[in-house]
């Protein structure tokens, strides 16, 4: 099963290491620049918002996906070495990124391979590869400023 389970994680984790990730330039740093070059760093921060406005599915939208997200990494952390509640956290994750798309999905694919990752090595004590951490933190900051519109602070 732990196997299964980490062929799983090393798959969606290369998925989620082949996307691109890229956030809009700070409001300070277009307000200052020239108008010929604002308007491409306006039409490059575009895209990215668009894409999480419609990245949140029906029910809950981006407020719902953070929460759950914060829920989810709270569970995470609580496992401490128990395999077994990093796979519940795995799973869970698993089935909420089939609701959103976009850089909402990526909170819970990173946090699925993250759990994944620390069940093979929970038992030992052992800790999940710094890649894995790494793309989770890199989600969270992906998403930041969608969820702080909503209302919600994201947390690691």
């Amino acid at each position: 099963m732990k196997k299964i389970l980490a062929m799983a994680a090393v798959a969606s984790f290369a998925g989620l290491t082949a996307c691109s990730v890229s956030t809009p330039a700070p409001d300070g740093t277009t307000s200052t620049a020239a108008p010929a070059s604002s308007s491409p760093a306006s039409s490059q921060a575009t895209p990215s918002r668009s894409s999480v406005a419609t990245a949140a599915p029906q029910s809950g939208g981006a407020k719902a996906a953070c929460e759950l997200f914060n829920s989810l990494y709270v569970q995470y952390r609580a496992a401490a070495n128990d395999p077994e509640a990093h796979e519940d956290v795995y799973r869970a994750a698993r089935d909420a990124k089939d609701n959103y798309s976009g850089n909402l999905k990526g909170l819970f694919t990173s946090l699925g391979a993250l759990a994944i990752d620390h069940s093979s090595v929970a038992d030992t004590g052992g800790q999940p590869a710094q890649a894995s951490k790494d793309a989770v933190r890199d989600a969270v900051f992906a998403n930041a400023g969608a969820c702080t519109a909503a209302g919600v602070t994201l947390t690691l």
